[in-house]
């Protein structure tokens, strides 16, 4: 670990400490994270269990879901949700602590095999009629908000853009009542496999995962124009254990940051 990056990680252990005054020790620290982080969190819980001798005990799933769960007064200790929305509104509840921008992430289209698209064509292609356009549910999941934000952009270069694409766009996941994913596959390559999107909007975190799983499946990048990113915050809930607040210091420091980097995610300086 760099010197300025251990220093930032005390320095954010520190804060947090101050934040959670009752504060305790703990075998097992629930972590309730966005789905998109499945891969990267995983890998970085199994380093913190063998370097601390504690147990995460994960929740993967839609963002927005785990903040109203969490808001209602399901168990929890560390939120890492896939936008900085719903920490924060956590954190000005009173019911978390400070919130870190941890990662960034940005949207990609995942596209079926054999269908001719590029960067330049994405937002034609997004338009034709014949063209099913999958996206994850707004509100619930920031993905979905997110893919919106491209359609509100998509305004800014054809006239009528936001209206077609938001009335058209199929919200297939990440909802309240949407099919549970796979627990095995990604969700998202999933479902283009079934034919139930030919492009569909997601994290390019996801799409990698998705296109290893399905190798024909291609993975388009927005062009400038049209690109949205994602930041992605870390809050701890108040009054949980000191185990909880060293494995959020843990997500920021180096060996937790070069893991993400790893998994697709640009990290935080």
């Amino acid at each position: 670990m760099t010197v300025h990056r251990a220093a930032q990680a005390a320095a954010i252990l520190g804060a947090l400490m101050v934040t959670n005054t009752t504060s305790h020790a703990a075998d097992i620290v629930l972590l309730h994270a966005a789905g998109s982080l499945r891969g990267a969190l995983t890998e970085v819980s199994t380093a913190f269990e063998k370097s601390s001798g504690v147990t995460v005990q994960p929740k993967y799933g839609p963002s927005g879901l785990l903040r109203d769960a969490i808001a209602k007064g399901e168990k929890a200790d560390v939120f890492a949700s896939a936008n900085m929305e719903h920490p924060t509104s956590l954190s000005k509840a009173g019911k978390s602590g400070p919130v870190q921008l941890f990662a960034r992430n940005r949207l990609c289209a995942l596209v079926k095999p054999g269908l001719a698209v590029t960067p330049a064509t994405l937002l034609e292609r997004m338009l034709d009629p014949a063209i099913k356009l999958g996206t994850s549910t707004p509100k619930a999941d920031p993905s979905g908000d997110y893919a919106f934000e491209v359609f509100r952009k998509a305004d800014g270069l054809k006239a009528g853009a936001n209206d077609v694409l938001s009335k058209k766009a199929l919200q297939l996941t990440g909802g309240p009542n949407s099919p549970a994913p796979p627990k095995d596959r990604s969700v998202y390559g999933a479902l283009v496999a079934a034919g139930e999107a030919d492009i569909f909007l997601t994290y390019c975190t996801n799409a990698l995962v998705a296109q290893r799983e399905n190798p024909g499946q291609q993975i388009v990048a927005l062009p400038d124009s049209l690109a949205v990113g994602a930041d992605y915050g870390l809050t701890v809930v108040k009054g949980v254990s000191a185990d909880a607040e060293r494995f959020a210091a843990f997500i920021l420091s180096q060996e937790g940051q070069d893991i993400l980097v790893k998994h697709g995610f640009a990290g935080v300086k």
